[in-house]
């Protein structure tokens, strides 16, 4: 057999090391170091071995022939990620955690922000079948996805309807738990009367925060929800907020709970325009943690959402799916972050 060192030797002296290499360095098959490379060694190869192999080929600087393996198994390890636009940062963070995990598996993720936001995305490739191992859609309906889609491309909805999304998996956070942790928040701080700016877009995603404030508040008598609607740009939520403060009507609202941190950006100008004090007048609070939340004074109180480590979520359950495994799907959790834009509510109120 010939030594890992006289295999290294073999590797360097001009030609690129082969898997053949590889398995004469470790001592092992051919076979056995196609699973271990190929990560589908659980179960079939000892750790021991494993090890030895990746050892091996570390030491050799062995790299697999991607486009001969691709051809093998009739794949193009490519999955494409599509969201509705690229001006919000969190979706930045999902494609972050999305392209890390994906190049731990020798998979690359293209970006494809849809053309027409929400709505049905077009098909950026001649065939995105063909072009495609899988997708990842972000906060889109599963029927945006279908001109891409098809019949049979594996897809992965990430804050999307789990039950509007028929064959495909999809992986959420837990964003009814975050408008709770909200209202709780605000409730527990003496508000009773609340004005939601709400997200102009037709989405599941904003669906659940309405429905869990709706129910949360239901749960304490005297208490009201006056909602309007807001494009998610600072400059519509300024035009909503200032309309909504000139027309309070009978009861005046002491928190405005905002399903976006621009939203919330927009609030605070229409407040200061109204000449209202945020907190002493008017608490406010947001959704996602942008770093605008922290670049606006007082800081923003807001749901902090992980959206790196919901990209790693997304494109594992993607993996999962293609190898035939059984992806993990349970929403992951938020965090309230409290800060100087929440306060008591006013005496009186």
């Amino acid at each position: 057999m010939t030594s890992g060192t006289d295999a290294a030797a073999a590797g360097a002296g001009g030609s690129r090391p082969t898997s053949r290499d590889v398995a004469r360095a470790a001592g092992v098959s051919q076979a056995a170091v196609s699973l271990v490379l190929g990560d589908k060694w659980r179960g079939r190869v000892a750790e021991t071995t494993a090890e030895r192999v990746r050892a091996a080929a570390h030491r050799l600087g062995y790299r697999p022939n991607l486009a001969a393996r691709n051809l093998r198994l009739g794949r193009t390890r490519t999955a494409l990620l599509v969201v509705p636009a690229l001006t919000n940062e969190f979706f930045a963070g999902v494609y972050t955690g999305a392209a890390r995990v994906a190049a731990r598996h020798d998979f690359g993720v293209v970006l494809y922000p849809s053309p027409d936001g929400v709505g049905p995305a077009r098909d950026p490739f001649p065939s995105a079948r063909a072009a495609l191992d899988g997708i990842l859609a972000s906060s889109m309906a599963a029927g945006a996805v279908t001109a891409l889609r098809g019949d049979d491309l594996p897809l992965v909805m990430l804050d999307s309807d789990p039950a509007g999304a028929p064959g495909a998996t999809t992986v959420n956070l837990d964003l009814a738990d975050g408008m709770r942790r909200i209202t709780d928040h605000l409730l527990a701080h003496g508000h009773r009367h609340f004005l939601h700016l709400a997200s102009a877009v037709d989405s599941w995603t904003f669906d659940v925060r309405a429905d869990e404030l709706t129910a949360r508040t239901a749960r304490v008598p005297g208490t009201t929800v006056r909602t309007v609607r807001s494009a998610l740009t600072v400059e519509d939520a300024v035009t909503v907020m200032d309309r909504a403060l000139g027309d309070l009507g009978p009861v005046r609202p002491t928190a405005v709970v905002c399903d976006d941190d621009k939203l919330a950006a927009g609030a605070y100008k229409a407040a200061r325009r109204a000449g209202l004090l945020i907190p002493d007048d008017l608490s406010v609070t947001g959704f996602d943690d942008l770093s605008l939340a922290t670049a606006i004074e007082p800081e923003l109180t807001t749901v902090r959402l992980p959206a790196e480590a919901f990209g790693e979520r997304g494109m594992a359950a993607l993996l999962a799916v293609l190898d035939g495994r059984t992806p993990e799907t349970a929403p992951l959790p938020v965090e309230l972050v409290v800060r100087g834009s929440t306060g008591p509510a006013p005496s009186g109120s």
